[in-house]
């Protein structure tokens, strides 16, 4: 027994995405020419000016503080010893001139204690020197 009759075709359903295409760029259109751009939020800085005026014999913006395999601290070329924080500071504060903001290069040796280093890193703090930087020895890479 068929219940359909003979005028009955079986189609296959489908989904036109022409429709979709289409809205898809009506609204990729608008959005396009709605769209500003606006550099409201842009960083204002204010650029050191370079002074060629500066005598040649100014203070050296670069200081090292170097520290031995058995704690032995020396600034600049004066030997500290194996003193204290404080006498590590009272040497930064006699060798470094007043006034000035040089960065501190810590150079240690690769066995030098770990206390040892943040002993000059206080002092250094201590005597108002806020930029410490730390001297590595470049490996070449195999």
């Amino acid at each position: 027994m068929k219940f359909r009759d003979r005028g009955d075709s079986c189609e296959e359903p489908y989904i036109s995405l022409v429709p979709l295409i289409d809205v898809v760029l009506v609204i990729l259109i608008f959005l396009s020419v709605t769209t500003t751009f606006s550099q409201t939020a842009q960083l204002k800085i204010d650029l050191p000016e370079a002074d060629a005026a500066v005598p040649a014999d100014a203070a050296p913006k670069e200081w090292v503080v170097a520290i031995t395999a058995d704690g032995a601290v020396f600034v600049g070329e004066r030997a500290v010893g194996l003193g204290s924080v404080e006498d590590i500071e009272s040497a930064l504060r006699a060798v470094i001139p007043s006034g000035s903001q040089p960065t501190i290069i810590i150079e240690a040796d690769a066995k030098t204690p770990h206390q040892r280093v943040i002993d000059v890193m206080r002092a250094a703090q201590r005597a108002g020197f806020d930029r410490l930087t730390f001297s590595v020895e470049r490996v070449e890479s195999r």
